[in-house]
């Protein structure tokens, strides 16, 4: 049923005239006659009688208003529902703990009006595929991986460097350091079941690996973070590297150590990206935020893959 119909029909119960009906949705009285008479044709039923009045609902009429009203209803809430910045600001963290999640806790800490949904896709391409379209409205990652560059539609802006630091049990060898150089790491095993050839995170990982001549380890299954902490607290061999903005919590009787790595200091790149023709009013905000909050980027002496995105200003 078309919609302008019936809001020519309720307009013209309401007002009780053709002409006022007319005035009221800024067309003529003939249009608002044919209108009506369209709509009696599609329902097989007379909705008005003429009167010296003006024009009174018949029963069928008085019967068909309250539904009128009510698809009206419907269709306003539908625009609604999908009405620039009037539904939540749909954002790809990647994982619960990781950094990225900790940035868009700190967005609405700061903007608690702005309604979010936070999802964890997992692989960039998934990401990129659910930005172009619609189903997300941006995305944390690291871009910009050779071979694979971002569709022409998809923006990115580096937004945070994260330095990644050893992670260590008690017994480990380099436990009791206060910080590690990546020389000092090499022929150490460093153990990531988390590693899915492929990923964003592999590129990183595969260039760290073949600049400082480390050992990486992806062997068997991923049984998650706390199953990755309980192995490096048992094992003196083995460490992992974890982000430093990445949340995690363990057992006292693990007394893992976090150590940080330096000369120079890797940092794992994030950048938020998305679609560039994207008008939702919350998806500033966040780049502003983005931009105000910047943690302090850690100094000259780091290192990130050749092909990660330059910072930029706005």
């Amino acid at each position: 049923m078309d919609l302008d119909t019936a809001r020519t029909f309720v307009a013209a119960a309401d007002a009780g005239q053709f002409q006022e009906a007319a005035a009221e949705l800024a067309v003529t009285q003939q249009a608002v006659s044919k209108r009506i008479a369209a709509l009696e044709r599609e329902l097989g039923v007379r909705l008005f009688t003429r009167t010296a009045r003006g024009a009174e609902l018949t029963i069928d009429g008085q019967a068909f208003l309250p539904h009128a009203r009510e698809l009206l209803r419907v269709a306003e809430r539908a625009v609604a529902s999908v009405r620039t910045g009037s539904r939540p600001l749909r954002v790809d963290v990647l994982a619960s703990r990781s950094a990225a999640s900790g940035l868009m806790r700190g967005f609405h800490r700061a903007h608690p009006e702005i309604e979010l949904d936070v999802v964890w896709l997992f692989d960039i391409e998934t990401a990129v595929a659910a930005i172009r379209s619609g189903s997300i409205d941006a995305s944390f990652r690291a871009v910009a991986v050779p071979g694979r560059p971002l569709p022409e539609d998809i923006e990115c802006a580096r937004v945070l460097d994260e330095p990644l630091q050893l992670l260590t049990g008690p017994a480990h060898a380099l436990a009791g350091a206060r910080s590690v150089n990546l020389a000092q790491l090499a022929g150490h095993r460093i153990w990531m079941p988390g590693i899915v050839p492929g990923t964003e995170w592999a590129a990183y990982y595969d260039d760290l690996v073949a600049e400082f001549g480390l050992t990486i380890e992806a062997t068997g299954p991923n049984f998650g973070s706390d199953a990755l902490l309980d192995t490096v607290a048992d094992t003196p061999a083995l460490a992992t590297f974890m982000g430093e903005h990445t949340r995690l919590v363990w057992p006292a009787g693990h007394d893992l150590r976090r150590i940080p790595v330096t000369d120079p200091t890797p940092v794992y790149p994030h950048s938020l990206i998305w679609r560039r023709d994207n008008p939702h009013p919350a998806l500033a905000a966040l780049r502003d935020h983005l931009d105000s909050a910047q943690p302090a980027r850690p100094g000259s002496n780091v290192w990130t893959p050749s092909w990660t995105p330059a910072w930029t200003q706005r």
